[in-house]
């Protein structure tokens, strides 16, 4: 059956939508934090849980009935045509591992992407673009909200990158995903920066550690390995939040591991080699000088 077309988006109330999903999943994490969970499957690097599964369709729920006709593709499955001219990207529970654990490090992503009407201007390669991105911390009551060419905000208050330079003075953070090839070829990533950087951080959460830098409080974010659902939300957040105005991220599909850093201008200084983070073979290369 065809599918009547879907009229243009009105992107506040897409934004208000997404809160509202948001934290209604963000209670329901508080109120679980602590809580026996039950597992779905277990890797040894992997938790699913049957509370993403849950939350996942709570989201669902909430944004299908403003936005019916807009489909929903998420780590815990696809409601609708994931080939929509429009659709949300969730990770219902991103840090499911420190959440499983009991550590209030994780969150609610969620974003509206759309089919981009020209190749170049989509920023992934099946041809979507984002254009509304939210990502709620339950366990700190942190909002960041952003819409396509407006300022990033985190509760209301427009965000900016670090203004350090140097450095080693930055906090870069790294996520190790979970497969042993993506894992090998990020070790030497570590290895280099450790010895050159204020601190190296390993958080958990790939949403969070984005939705830092665009807020200043990292200076950088690499990780290898990371799926749309990660970085829909959060990268749209760095967009305007950067003053360099890169993209902070490749181009990625659905189904793709990807290599991704986001940066507020100490990272470019590192010439991280992207290509080299992609290969799982070889070792990754760094030069890296005192300041740009």
């Amino acid at each position: 059956m065809n599918m009547k077309p879907v009229k243009q988006m009105n992107l506040k109330q897409a934004q208000a939508e997404a809160v509202r999903a948001a934290q209604a999943v963000g209670s329901l994490m508080r109120r679980n934090l602590h809580a026996s969970k039950r597992a779905n499957s277990v890797t040894q690097h992997d938790i699913k849980l049957e509370l993403d599964v849950r939350s996942q369709k709570l989201i669902e729920r909430s944004l299908r009935r403003t936005f019916p006709q807009v489909a929903v593709l998420g780590e815990e499955g696809v409601a609708g045509r994931a080939d929509a001219e429009y659709r949300w990207v969730v990770d219902p529970i991103d840090g499911t591992v420190n959440f499983a654990y009991g550590i209030p490090h994780a969150c609610v992503s969620i974003a509206l992407q759309q089919r981009a009407q020209t190749p170049g201007v989509a920023e992934y390669d099946d041809g979507y673009q984002t254009l509304v991105g939210v990502v709620y911390d339950p366990f700190c009551d942190e909002l960041w909200t952003a819409i396509r060419g407006q300022a990033a905000r985190l509760n209301g208050k427009i965000i900016r990158v670090s203004k350090r330079r140097k450095l080693r003075e930055a906090i870069v953070s790294i996520g190790f995903a979970k497969t042993r090839e993506n894992q090998e070829a990020t070790l030497p990533y570590f290895i280099d920066l450790v010895h050159q950087v204020r601190k190296l951080r390993i958080m958990g959460s790939a949403a969070l550690a984005l939705t830092y830098v665009a807020s200043g409080r990292f200076d950088a974010y690499i990780e290898r390995g990371l799926r749309l659902w990660d970085i829909a939300a959060a990268s749209l957040s760095n967009a305007p939040a950067a003053s360099s105005g890169r993209r902070p991220f490749p181009a990625t599909t659905p189904t793709a591991c990807s290599p991704a850093t986001a940066c507020s201008g100490a990272c470019s200084a590192c010439r991280i080699d992207l290509a080299a983070l992609g290969r799982p073979q070889g070792p990754a290369r760094l030069h890296v000088p005192d300041r740009l």
